[in-house]
């Protein structure tokens, strides 16, 4: 196992563990996890914050060395993109669910509408790329899917961190206008607008299914 696919190793064994500490601390009864200080910014949330953040930047470092090292191997390109769906996904999930030990963490009602629009996007184009596997057709990433992962990488902490530092100006806007929420529409939408190029670039392939079928 080669220097690039240990760090994505390494980024699946802490998301699992992120996981598995949320998890934990959600079953803990009446426990209320307090907030950095005067801020609106929750301890544990900002631990999660940490965590993505350190994620994100694993997913740049190992593409980047696999191909500086000429190190691109199957298994890599197999184990790549589980982390960043494992890591993206799963961060989305849980920013939709209202803790009750970081009851000031604010929670977007369209936020639940975003995320499951980002979800459904990404088994729709990861089912399409397994039809396409199976008859020997590349789908190449196209620049909104790569735009849309990077939005997603920046407006992800901004989420988990209550909106900071923006908070200290847009807190008086409507909610739903606040900067960080701003981002993660932004990032919604390159996901919509890259899974339906993904999708119209790649109809034939679908098409023949139809066909081998009928």
């Amino acid at each position: 196992m080669n220097l690039p696919t240990k760090i994505t190793v390494s980024r699946i064994v802490m998301i699992v563990l992120m996981i598995i500490a949320i998890f934990v601390v959600s079953l803990i009864p009446d426990l209320v996890i307090p907030n950095i200080g005067n801020s609106n910014v929750n301890w544990f949330y900002f631990a999660v914050a940490i965590v993505f953040i350190v994620g994100s930047f694993s997913d740049f470092l190992d593409g980047y060395l696999a191909r500086k090292m000429n190190l691109v191997t199957d298994l890599g390109k197999f184990l790549d993109p589980i982390a960043d769906k494992l890591l993206v996904n799963s961060i989305l999930i849980f920013l939709v669910i209202e803790p009750s030990f970081a009851p000031d963490q604010q929670v977007l009602p369209q936020l639940f509408i975003l995320v499951i629009l980002m979800i459904a996007r990404d088994l729709i184009v990861d089912a399409l790329r397994l039809m396409a596997v199976k008859k020997n057709v590349v789908i190449a990433a196209n620049i909104f899917g790569k735009a849309k992962t990077v939005a997603q990488m920046i407006a992800i902490p901004f989420l988990l961190l209550n909106d900071w530092p923006f908070s200290y100006f847009d807190s008086s806007w409507p909610e739903a206008l606040h900067i960080s929420n701003i981002l993660m529409y932004i990032a919604t939408i390159l996901s919509l607008i890259s899974g339906i190029i993904y999708v119209v670039q790649n109809a034939h392939v679908l098409k023949e299914g139809e066909k081998n079928n009928g």
